[in-house]
Parts: C-alpha cells; sequence; structure tokens
C-alpha cells in the first residue's frame, strides 16, 4: 500500500537531469502526458493515454495501475488488478509517443470508482560521479457506475487540540475537486488552508484542512465566509465554526 503524499502529481511538461557533482547536465529528458486525468463515462471501459519522450535519448518507463482511495481523508494507493495498463512496460525513442491503453475490467456498481496510474521512468545503469533524478507522475482515472451520480459536499469549521480545520463531507457518489480556499471572519481578516493540501474529494469521504491563521483564532460558534473553486463552479458560503465533534 503506498501513501499518495510520496506521490507527484502529474503536469504536461516534466524535466529529468542527469548532473554531476561539477554543476554540468549530461543529459536531459522531458515527458508531456496526455490527459493528466482521465474520465470515463458510464459504460467506458477503455481509455488511453499518450506519453511523448521530448527528450534527447530514449528512456524506459513502468505504468502501474492502483486502485486510490482516502481512508481518514488521506491519498492511498493499493495495488489492484481492476485496471490493466497496455504496455506495462516500455521504452520510448526520443522525440516518439508511446500510446498507452487502459482497460477496467468490471464496471463500477452504485458509486464513481477511482484509480491512479503510476507511470515510472527506468534509469539506466549508473554511472559512477552521476546524480540521477529520475520521474514519477500520477494520472488519476474517474469511472462512472451506470447510475447518474453527484458530489455533495459540505463543510464546517473545526476546533480540535489547539487546531483549527476546514472538514468536508462529501456525501455524494462522485469526486470534486475543492481549490483556493479562503476563510474570512466577520472583522475581514483571511483564514487560508495549509498549502500542499490536495484537491480531490472522493465519494463518500470526510476530509480535514488545516486552517492557517494570523492573529487569533475564530470562536466557536463563529460563523466564516467561505469562497473556493470546485469542479462544479465556484463556491460562496457561510460556514459555522463548532467544537471538535
Amino acid at each position: 500500500m503506498i501513501s499518495y503524499r510520496s506521490v507527484a502529481v502529474a503536469t504536461w511538461f516534466a524535466a529529468i537531469l542527469i548532473v554531476f557533482p561539477s554543476g554540468g547536465v549530461a543529459g536531459a529528458q522531458a515527458f508531456k502526458v496526455i490527459p493528466v486525468n482521465i474520465g470515463m463515462a458510464a459504460g467506458q471501459r477503455t481509455a488511453t493515454l499518450t506519453v511523448i519522450n521530448e527528450g534527447s535519448t530514449e528512456t524506459a518507463i513502468q505504468i502501474r495501475a492502483y486502485a486510490w482511495n482516502q481512508p481518514d481523508g488521506n491519498d492511498q494507493l493499493a495495488t489492484s488488478n481492476e485496471v490493466v495498463a497496455s504496455p506495462p512496460l516500455t521504452t520510448i525513442p526520443a522525440g516518439a509517443t508511446q500510446v498507452v491503453r487502459l482497460v477496467i475490467r468490471r464496471t463500477p456498481e452504485g458509486r464513481e470508482a477511482t484509480y491512479r496510474i503510476l507511470l515510472d521512468q527506468i534509469p539506466p545503469a549508473a554511472v559512477p560521479g552521476e546524480v540521477r533524478i529520475v520521474l514519477r507522475m500520477s494520472i488519476p482515472i474517474f469511472a462512472q457506475p451506470t447510475n447518474r451520480t453527484a458530489s455533495h459536499v459540505q463543510f464546517h469549521v473545526e476546533r480540535d487540540a489547539g487546531q483549527t480545520y476546514l472538514v468536508g463531507i462529501n456525501d455524494g457518489l462522485r469526486h470534486d475537486a475543492i481549490r483556493d480556499v479562503v476563510l474570512s471572519t466577520s472583522d475581514g481578516r483571511k483564514l487560508t488552508i495549509a498549502s500542499g493540501a490536495a484537491p480531490y474529494f472522493l465519494a463518500g469521504v470526510t476530509r480535514r484542512w488545516l486552517i492557517t491563521a494570523q492573529g487569533p483564532q475564530p470562536l466557536t460558534n463563529e460563523t466564516l465566509r467561505m469562497t473556493a473553486r470546485a469542479d462544479k463552479g465556484a463556491i460562496e458560503q457561510q460556514v459555522r465554526v463548532v467544537g471538535a465533534q
């Protein structure tokens, strides 16, 4: 089982450098992965991932699939055979493109199924005196069941052991993504979510985001104004501060 905290989220472009201790660059590789997340509609069982080697040398990559869950609100990956990647291992020449076919073995039931594809560069044999930095990308897959699904997220602010958290409960059947959260007190003071919080919020999950504040923490029973961006659009609502649940 893999904690997602150690996995980098995929980006459109990532560079891998092989660096000598003197600071010189022996070689560089760049990848483009399209798309950066995969959505499978109801009844869809296959999708493709395109990997483009924009570097100057060939490179080998390994593709592995994992079930993705958020127990206790924390991202976690677990080995799964529900998604098959083909090819699982390949070498891509410089300037070439590799299409990876993804197949889901079974149709999700009841609510959205979530997976992640880890794409790892396999480094060449080590050369004395070189430091190698290799790439890992993580691509989310959201697979829909045959029934209609939607997220349903409710928020409150919670004081617990001297810390303050924004708590969200997604009791819907589909994920959401919560970004750019800002909480404001009645006197206009801004409270922000600690940096590094992943945006995805899976179905059936309760998540807690640590709130950082300059000055006094909000008081129990105080009402705050919350703004954020979600997959469904802008969020603007009042949230109440409560004691630990």
